[in-house]
């Protein structure tokens, strides 16, 4: 791979829960020349993927550096409890904190709401802590604990023997695009953009890539139309030279059609009644 073709890529990291896939279907649309790469990187990594340039951008959980990386806010997750289904918190729509107030807490290693932290620590803490999000539903399933955990998480790592609920007063995880504040780049505008619902034809984020990418194909079909836009020229002077020509109703057909066909939407259409305007003048003459 060229540096060139190195240079028109982009690398988007998003951390598990994260759901990238209908910024990544716009991207496609938009930028076919420029391929999108997702890369999948634990929470607790994310960051350090942005700031050694191992990525463009990322969609990642609070909190970020922000005095070396740049963040725009996208949304914030309910906070919900993973129990078994047979658990008597299954019984109510949302819970508490309070409601899970003698229950083993688990807090995996890597967990995203830096529950440990929490003053006071919800429920009681479990001998050890599991390594990570997956191996904490496992003990959840096997009744050695409930999970506080994004309801994305609680979703991506469904179970039928467990459930969820929504807990109301937990500390929530919310979701950001971050990137290197010292590396706004072209494409990472033209991402922005992108999640924040900018349309094709605007002209704020537009990379420099995709731009000339574009104009090449701009370019193409505006030299499509000026030809075209030659015919409506042609077709202006041909029909209006025949109908002074000649003064028999021939030639003033052919006026009028070729100036119809310039007013025509099409520029193919103009350059047709041109010709035609033409060709109708020149009959007239003999």
């Amino acid at each position: 791979m060229t540096d060139s073709q190195a240079a028109l890529s982009f690398r988007l990291a998003y951390v598990p829960g994260a759901t990238p896939a209908k910024w990544v279907r716009i991207w496609n649309e938009r930028m076919p020349g420029v391929p999108l790469t997702l890369v999948a990187v634990p929470a607790a990594d994310a960051v350090g993927a942005l700031r050694d340039g191992d990525v463009d951008a990322g969609l990642v959980r609070l909190p970020v550096d922000r005095t070396v990386l740049s963040a725009i806010p996208l949304y914030t997750e309910t906070t919900v409890v993973v129990v078994p289904k047979d658990h008597l918190v299954a019984a109510a729509e949302e819970i508490t904190l309070a409601d899970i107030a003698d229950e083993i807490v688990l807090h995996p290693l890597d967990d995203t709401l830096g529950t440990p932290g929490w003053e006071p620590a919800p429920g009681r803490p479990a001998l050890e802590r599991p390594a990570t999000t997956a191996d904490a539903v496992e003990l959840v399933a096997a009744g050695i604990g409930v999970l506080l955990v994004p309801q994305s998480l609680a979703r991506l790592h469904h179970r039928k023997d467990l459930t969820y609920r929504p807990v109301t007063d937990a500390p929530q995880s919310g979701v950001v695009l971050s990137w290197p504040e010292d590396a706004t780049t072209d494409l990472v505008e033209q991402f922005i953009g992108i999640v924040r619902g900018r349309t094709v034809n605007s002209s704020r984020g537009r990379p420099a890539a995709a731009a000339a990418q574009q104009g090449r194909g701009a370019g193409d079909g505006r030299g499509a139309a000026a030809g075209s836009g030659g015919g409506r020229q042609g077709g202006r002077r041909s029909g209006g030279a025949s109908a002074k020509a000649s003064p028999k109703p021939s030639a003033k057909s052919g006026g009028r059609a070729g100036a119809k066909g310039s007013r025509g939407a099409s520029g193919g259409s103009g350059g047709s009644g041109g010709a035609k305007g033409t060709g109708r003048g020149k009959r007239g003459r003999r």
